[in-house]
């Protein structure tokens, strides 16, 4: 198993571990509400009944001597262990998101690694580098600075964007139960891609055109379902090939 496989298969089951939690969270939440509800109004009906007891003079208004119940108090030191509890819960399910991210960002920062090194030694030999599908493909095909990946290469950012968008998906509907918006900070330097200028997310397929400005595109934004078979054009690419096919 791949470690994309294996990643995939562990977010699986986080949605699921993540709504246990925040529903163990809300009853315990509960608990603590209606315990510290229960406890003022033990607290408000025993200080009413001491100023009594003082203005009728069978309690001395010493207050070193005046304390309340031990229910208050009981009450009192069981919300405190509830809040533990939600406290407790809250870091549990901290760590497993934390967990996930940093499996990502490893496996992210060897993916680039590699791919440097397959650069690097490139420039080195100038030897060309063999696609998946046998045929062979020249450094200068990278196009600015062999940015350009193999289909190999895109399978796999492909497989790791679909990766960090269920993670995302996973995050938004689990760890915020109470709809609420999250102010999340966006890397910008984060490359941008497509026509529509966005980073990388989903499924995305290449321009075999090695001089195309833009090289990668979001399916939904070219009208693609599945990766296209042989050679593919972006629409702008496409238009520059027609015109000089028709010369």
């Amino acid at each position: 198993m791949s470690f994309l496989e294996e990643f995939q298969a562990n977010l699986d089951s986080l949605p699921n571990i993540l709504h246990k939690k925040y529903a163990l969270l809300r009853d315990l939440d509960k608990s603590l509400q209606d315990n510290q509800r229960q406890n003022e109004q033990r607290c408000e009906q025993e200080i009413e009944d001491i100023r009594r007891g003082v203005r009728s003079g069978n309690i001395a208004p010493d207050t070193s001597v005046i304390r309340f119940s031990d229910e208050a108090l009981d009450e009192q030191k069981h919300s405190i262990r509830i809040a533990d509890e939600k406290v407790a819960l809250a870091v549990q399910a901290y760590d497993l998101v934390d967990t996930h991210i940093q499996q990502l960002d490893q496996y992210l920062k060897k993916f680039d690694e590699e791919l440097r090194r397959e650069r690097e030694n490139a420039a080195i030999t100038g030897a060309p580098t063999s696609s998946p599908d046998g045929n062979t493909k020249s450094g200068k095909e990278g196009g600015r600075g062999g940015r350009k990946k193999t289909r190999q290469a895109a399978s796999v950012q492909t497989a790791t964007a679909a990766a960090m968008a269920a993670a995302t998906e996973a995050l938004a509907t689990s760890a915020n139960p109470t709809g609420m918006d999250l102010d999340l900070p966006v890397d910008p330097n984060e490359p941008t891609y497509c026509f529509c200028n966005q980073v990388s997310y989903g499924e995305m397929v290449a321009c075999d055109n090695p001089d195309c400005k833009i090289e990668w595109f979001h399916f939904g934004c070219v009208g693609l379902k599945e990766q296209p078979k042989g050679k593919w054009y972006c629409s702008s690419c496409a238009a520059t090939r027609n015109r000089r096919r028709g010369k």
